[in-house]
């Protein structure tokens, strides 16, 4: 019972973030839906995988490209870098596109 609060808080994270930051997500119940259960195992790269049993969500992918786990999200965002991590052009004048700007003025 407790992993599958702690699955579901760090799902509501994620799509916590990407909705304050108008990110479009599309959420994919792997619970009660075989096919998006089948989907998600298949396309996360072997080195991704865990080294015993399946991945477990949230597991994040721009359209078919696998983006990383929770914990890749969450050090992204801290980070200031999950725009990159989504695999997005970080909007003007957010923290990631002006530590983006100063890096490249460096």
């Amino acid at each position: 019972m407790l992993i599958k609060l702690f699955i579901k808080k760090q799902q509501q994270d994620v799509m916590g973030f990407l909705t304050v930051n108008k990110i479009e997500f599309e959420e994919c119940d792997i619970a009660a839906n075989e096919a998006n259960r089948k989907w998600m195992r298949e396309n996360i790269p072997e080195e991704s995988r865990p080294a015993t049993g399946n991945p477990l969500p949230p597991q994040i992918f721009n359209d078919s490209k696998y983006c990383g786990d929770y914990e890749a999200f969450f050090y992204a965002r801290e980070d200031n870098a999950v725009y990159a991590f989504l695999g997005l052009t970080a909007p003007p004048g957010s923290k990631e596109a002006e530590a983006l700007a100063k890096k490249e003025q460096q």
